[in-house]
């Protein structure tokens, strides 16, 4: 018996919890395009985060609907039990509207409620896991969830889920053709023969790598006076560093957020980073070398092993926060900016790391639980893939 094909597949409606950050609303974004091009209704399900609204933007003909969202902390339980039973309460009144078939959670506690909901009224239930360490969100919702999807292989030995599969890291449309080096810096106003460093710290921005980066310009532009800057401050930081740039008179486009982000990855050289997996992938994607700076408070320390992952693949360079300066940070991109044979080999290693049919999988296996028809066509980088690696060949 033949699965059916997307003409003759009955039309579903999916729901896709991804609030909370950029790290699980962008790859939400991705497998719900795929979804919406196999003729499924999609509802996105965000945070009240500005972050959210403002990256929700490009979510085409899909819905949006805004959920609270507190994550799980000590010092905060009754704020986070106050904000699950809302959230809950109102995935369950829009259900009981428009009841969705299937429903997807990126991570985090704000995708739990929809999770819940989503079974109460016989949906479908899925969650994916980006990272090398799950969350405690994620294993609880594993045992209860018809799937699990994966980014790192090693995160499945921590879920207690019936089906676990790695299938990669969604990225949005845009990463899977970015442009041309040059082209990307024409569009952006950049110089097209001139090394560009992109610094970001996620979606909200990361403060001590700002403080990094501006306390090691003197070493920066003094090495390399051609060095132009692409930097992803945050909101508070964003006048601060507009600032030091202005001091050392350095062309820098600097934003404290920026949505259309394959340019800017495509514009650079090599970026300086948090290790959230969202931004990994995209790195990946855009062969793009990166510092990594582990976020050293995140749950588990994940991006610790997200990152340590990637750097003993050979695919980046992970330097530590907390014995960190700014000498050290300078002297390791200026390594970096000047190795060509260095930053090949690391394109070389972050080219295992990409996976671009990841958000198709993910939505061809929601709808149909395989992969085994003919896939619609999608666009794709010409480098084929390889083995993926993760924490376990550590």
């Amino acid at each position: 018996m033949t699965s059916p094909t997307p003409a003759s597949a009955p039309v579903k409606s999916a729901a896709i919890a991804c609030g909370g950050t950029g790290g699980h609303l962008f790859p939400g974004l991705a497998v719900g395009r795929e979804l919406r091009r196999r003729g499924c209704a999609v509802t996105l399900l965000i945070s009240s985060k500005e972050i959210d609204r403002q990256a929700a933007q490009g979510a085409g003909d899909m819905r949006v609907v805004a959920l609270p969202g507190v994550g799980l902390s000590r010092v905060n339980i009754l704020g986070f039990v106050k904000s699950f039973w809302q959230s809950y309460r109102l995935s369950n009144q829009l259900f009981r509207a428009n009841p969705p078939d299937l429903v997807l959670a990126m991570g985090g506690f704000t995708a739990a409620p929809p999770v819940l909901a989503g079974k109460r009224f016989g949906a479908k239930t899925f969650l994916h896991e980006s990272n090398s360490i799950p969350g405690r969100a994620n294993r609880w919702l594993a045992r209860w969830v018809d799937g699990v999807f994966l980014y790192f292989d090693a995160a499945g030995g921590g879920l207690g889920a019936r089906q676990v599969e790695t299938v990669g890291m969604p990225v949005r449309p845009e990463f899977l053709q970015p442009p041309a080096q040059e082209a990307a810096r024409e569009l952006l106003g950049l110089q097209k023969d001139a090394p560009v460093l992109l610094v970001m710290g996620g979606s909200q921005g990361a403060h001590r790598i700002n403080e990094l980066i501006t306390a090691a310009l003197p070493n920066l532009v003094q090495a390399d006076p051609r060095l132009q800057f692409i930097h992803l401050t945050g909101v508070a930081d964003l006048k601060k560093v507009q600032a030091a740039y202005a001091a050392w008179k350095r062309p820098a486009l600097v934003f404290s957020f920026l949505a259309e982000m394959a340019p800017a990855l495509a514009a650079a050289d090599v970026a300086v980073s948090r290790a959230g997996a969202s931004s990994l992938a995209e790195f990946a994607a855009c062969r793009l070398p990166a510092v990594l700076i582990p976020y050293p408070t995140a749950a588990g320390n994940h991006q610790f092993y997200n990152a340590q992952a990637l750097e003993r693949s050979g695919a980046a360079q992970m330097m530590a926060e907390a014995t960190l300066e700014p000498t050290q940070l300078a002297a390791e991109i200026l390594r970096l900016l000047g190795s060509t044979e260095r930053r090949a080999a690391m394109k070389q290693a972050l080219a295992g790391w990409h996976s671009p049919e990841a958000a198709a999988e993910i939505a061809e296996k929601m709808l149909y639980g395989t992969t085994g028809r003919e896939a619609l066509p999608s666009p794709a980088l010409s480098e084929p893939k390889t083995p993926k690696l993760g924490v376990l060949n550590v």
